[in-house]
């Protein structure tokens, strides 16, 4: 898995799937979509406008809990 957030566009992106697969877009709404991949798997989830929906993520001020820190390559 792995978490960006890129503060040049304030876009927060989830990925649970590291290879490219083709994927379904669902909109949930105008900032959040959830990528749907073959076998009904969760491939990633985008967040545009992410410090508007997600509290302190400009400032660094979220945590990841329960989740080993994997070396950057």
């Amino acid at each position: 898995m792995e978490i960006v957030y890129d503060p040049s566009v304030d876009a927060l992106t989830i990925r649970f799937v590291k290879e490219r697969v083709e994927c379904e877009v669902i909109r949930l709404n105008d900032q959040v979509a959830v990528d749907i991949g073959p076998g009904e798997r969760i491939v990633a989830i985008e967040v545009l406008d992410a410090s508007e929906l997600v509290p302190g993520i400009k400032e660094g001020k979220v945590s990841l809990k329960n989740l080993a820190l994997a070396a950057e390559s």
